[in-house]
Formats: C-alpha cells, structure tokens, sequence
C-alpha cells in the first residue's frame, strides 16, 4: 500500500487516479510514499525518509526543495501545461482591461451617487476619461513559449494581432503548434522595442529575476503595457511604477498584488489566479497523480523538473528503479553487483539529465534485501526500489 500525504486540497479528479487498493490519501499520514502539494511551502518542512516522490499540482516549483529531493533521489514533477487555456483567457482578459481602461471605469462607476437621471449625466460626462484602444494591428512580445506562452501567441493571432516571441530553449513540438507568422526576437530587448503589449511565460530563476528594469522599460514602446500572470519578481515593480508616473508606460496587469501596486491608478492587480479554474485544478491534478503513479509503480518519469524523461514498459516481474549521479561506470558496478547476485538482466533503460541518472533493470527473479542494500553502498548511488518485490518481503 502506497501512502500519499497531501499537503492542500488537491482535486478529487486527480486523487481518484489512485485506486483506493493501492494507495491510502489523507493530509495526516507518517512515512509518505509521496507528497502531492499545490501551493504549501516546502522548504522548511521535515522531509520523511520514505518519501520517493513529490508532484506538484501545478507549473511553478519554487515552494518546493527541488535540489535537496534531487540529493535524495526523489523526483519532483509538475503539471506543465494543465493550466495554459485557464492562464490564457486571463492574459486576454488582462489585455482587454488594459486596452479599454475597464477597471478604472468599473471603478468610477461603483462611485457614483445620486438619482439616474444624476447617475447617467455624470456618465455621459465622464466616460470619456477612460477612452481606450483596440487590440487588432497592436503587437504582442511573448516571452517564454513552452505550453502557455504558444497559447497566448496563437490567441493573440486570432484576435488580429502581430506577435514577437522569444524563447530560446523553446521545443519542436511548441514550434510545431505556434502560429506560423509569428515574428522571432533576437532577444529579450528586441522583444521589448517592437512590442506594446508584454506577456511572461516564463519561470522565476536567476536569469529571469528582474528581467524587466529601468532600462528596458525606457526601450518599450510609449503606452506599452505589460502582463505578469507567470512569476512574481519577473518585472521590477518599482520600475514599472516609475513608468507609469511618467506616462511611458500605459498600464500594468499582474497577478501580484503588493502596497506598491494595488492602489496605483495604471495597475491592475489580481490575487494570483491565472490557474484558479475548476477546470485547471483538475487538468493539474490529474497530470501529477498519474506521474507520481507511474514513478512510485513503473519507475517511469515524466514531467520531473529534476529527473530525466524515461519509459521502459512493465509487464510485469521485478524491477531495481536506481537513481544515481550521472557519472562514469554507474551501470557497470551495478551490473557487476547483480551479476555476482546471480540476477540475469532482461531489459534495461539508462537516461540522464543534469548531474541525476535513472536506470531501470528488469530482472529474472526477485531481489534479495541483501542486494539492494550492496547496490545502496555504491558511491554515487542516490536510491534503490525493487518494484515487484514488496510483496515477497524484500
């Protein structure tokens, strides 16, 4: 039996991908298998010894210790993707807010008193204080285009909008589904002189920390707006304020509220919701428990920010799941130790990423204790499993 600790409410949807005969779900349980969070910060937590696996129902992992599971051998995987049409129907939304000043006009006319024959007068008069634009011919700069950023490209083009997009890790298969006339930037300053409107896709690292400041904010073009639904500390907020008091830049939309921004009269901000649909929480959900199902079964991964990608199918028998540094004649001494075991090798995968390997064994025979144990001893050895084995006590 498979325990899982959940460490917010993670949706139905994806906990019932766990057949309740394999595997026990609750908030409070010892010696975790694996731990499921959405939002709950990791970093000052105690991290059980039996934990083999964390899935985070969502993109982001900066509230999780992704390099002290790595030390551990413990895979950290996400949900990449699950929430891109919920994130992109608020990057539109938070265009049109900008675009057509409706937050500042929803705001004025919350404000108003008297009788209608009053309130429609003041209408008709001050309506015209929020006379905004339209987003066809505008040109949109994406920057990131993994599974959100192509999304929010190829909406922009349907809604007759240019798009720049910059990206330079980005995958065959995101290329494969961008809108054909999207524009590529050289960089993130070309980006940011040919665009009016700014999206961020893209996570918070050091390279990314402050990518917006001061200087590329004057590069912008006059009455550009920017669009932060991706990480807080992404753009300089002081900066862009600063922007904004001078009238180059037209408007700020983002998902980060703070003392500085929310009362700025250009800002819009939200409560972080660019995931928060039914729909997402589920996608999200869903995609992390089948993952961490997969690990904690097959020792297969997928979507692990720390692990490399690796499917060896199962049919079957017993399985050593070994998670090792990536360093020369890993395989080697474990072979050797399994052959000295008297276990015959029936297939095996090896992939790498980073300084982490995986290798996935399918053997003859059950496992002794003995040699999971000799193969734990290998310098460099990070974690074992004998899949299969549990139910005949090793």
């Amino acid at each position: 039996m498979y325990k899982i600790l959940t460490l917010n409410n993670i949706s139905i949807a994806g906990l019932d991908r766990l057949p309740r005969d394999k595997y026990e779900v609750a908030s409070e349980i010892a010696h975790p298998d694996a731990i499921l969070v959405r939002s709950a910060s990791m970093h000052d937590m105690e991290i059980p010894a039996s934990l083999r696996a964390v899935g985070r129902a969502g993109a982001g992992v900066n509230n999780i210790p992704v390099a002290r599971m790595s030390e551990r051998g413990v895979p950290v995987f996400n949900a990449p993707g699950a929430n891109a049409n919920a994130v992109k129907e608020l990057v539109v939304a938070g265009m049109l807010l900008a675009a057509r000043n409706i937050a500042q006009g929803w705001t004025f006319a919350r404000g108003l008193e008297g009788d209608d024959a009053t309130i429609n007068k003041a209408v008709e008069s001050g309506k015209k204080q929020f006379v905004g634009f339209e987003l066809p011919g505008r040109t949109l700069g994406v920057v990131g285009l993994g599974a959100i950023g192509v999304q929010v490209a190829n909406v922009a083009r349907a809604l007759g909008m240019k798009v720049v997009g910059y990206d330079p890790t980005i995958t065959v298969q995101r290329a494969w589904q961008l809108a054909a006339d999207v524009q590529q930037a050289l960089s993130v300053d070309d980006l940011v002189s040919r665009s009016d409107f700014i999206s961020f896709h893209v996570p918070l690292t050091d390279e990314t920390r402050g990518m917006i400041n001061g200087e590329r904010l004057r590069n912008i073009r006059k009455g550009g707006v920017l669009l932060n639904f991706s990480r807080n500390g992404i753009i300089d907020d002081k900066a862009a304020v600063a922007a904004l008091d001078s009238g180059h830049l037209y408007a700020y939309v983002c998902d980060f509220p703070s003392n500085l921004l929310k009362d700025h009269p250009r800002v819009v901000t939200l409560p972080h919701l660019g995931a928060s649909t039914v729909e997402a929480e589920d996608n999200c959900a869903i995609m992390v428990a089948d993952q961490v199902r997969g690990w904690l079964e097959a020792g297969n991964v997928t979507n692990a920010v720390n692990f490399p990608e690796i499917l060896l199918p199962r049919n079957g028998g017993y399985r050593l799941a070994v998670v090792n540094s990536n360093v020369p004649n890993m395989v080697g001494q474990i072979s050797t130790d399994l052959a000295a075991a008297g276990l015959n090798i029936l297939d095996m995968l090896n992939r790498s990423r980073g300084d982490i390997a995986v290798t996935l064994i399918d053997v003859n025979q059950w496992v002794p204790k003995e040699t999971v144990a000799q193969l734990r001893t290998i310098p460099g050895v990070l974690s074992v499993r004998c899949l299969g084995c549990e139910k005949e006590g090793a």
